[in-house]
């Protein structure tokens, strides 16, 4: 199973497990995850659950930012079309930080990136 932990200090604060199909994020009441921050736009970023094409019964999670107005950052790199997310990276929504966890996630996963 796949979660979002919201950092502060690098400390856990919250954990939130991520929807089968899609995660959305943003300050609106709607949002799967609601951040209720000024720097958080209503509708902030979408985590998608993608099926992996190389290995049969994993999945993959992307990160898209809804053309929020302070960004979504991936370790620090501003996310400008869908970025894939491994475990333990940390996402800056706004200026909230979380840390993407994957515990079915494994080193075979990641080959099969590397090859392709």
């Amino acid at each position: 199973m796949a979660s979002f932990s919201q950092l502060v200090d690098n400390v856990v604060v919250n954990t939130f497990e991520l929807q089968p199909a899609q995660t959305r994020i943003g300050r609106r009441a709607d949002n799967d995850i609601r951040i209720d921050e000024i720097s958080v736009s209503g509708h902030h970023a979408v985590i998608e659950a993608v099926p992996n094409v190389y290995l049969e019964g994993t999945v993959d999670f992307y990160i898209t930012d809804s053309d929020s107005t302070n960004g979504t950052f991936v370790n620090d790199i501003r996310v400008e079309s869908r970025q894939r997310l491994n475990s333990n990276d940390v996402v800056r929504v706004g200026w909230n930080e979380f840390r993407f966890v994957d515990e079915d996630e494994n080193a075979l996963e990641k080959t099969a990136y590397i090859l392709d």
